[in-house]
């Protein structure tokens, strides 16, 4: 599981470079998350549009990433693959998470 890093004026984007969020990978990314949200304060916007699968695993691994913020630290994901949305609205995470279309959406001056 790779994970890039990305300073913008508004937010700190995070790209996940795998196709997957899945059960092999779901500790990685969880365990990766805490390492780079520790490192700065802030609004994150995790980009997932290499991400074209996610499954339980997965979801819960994001939603730990959330989960384990301090305070003032928030977030968000953009770029949702159909499949990966889908998933997303079934399990109603999408009233949990803010979702942006793009990651030029989230980190749109006006978003932060």
């Amino acid at each position: 599981m790779e994970l890039t890093v990305e300073s913008h004026p508004t937010a700190t984007l995070i790209r996940v470079q795998a196709p997957r969020i899945d059960a092999p990978t779901a500790l990685k990314f969880k365990e990766e998350m805490r390492t780079l949200t520790l490192r700065t304060d802030g609004r994150f916007v995790l980009d997932l549009g290499q991400v074209d699968f996610i499954d339980s695993s997965g979801l819960g691994a994001v939603v730990a990433a959330m989960k384990q913020l301090r305070a003032g630290q928030t977030l968000e994901l953009a770029a949702l693959q159909p499949i990966v949305d889908k998933v997303f609205r079934l399990t109603r995470m999408n009233t949990i998470f803010r979702i942006h279309d793009t990651v030029d959406q989230a980190l749109a001056p006006d978003q932060g």
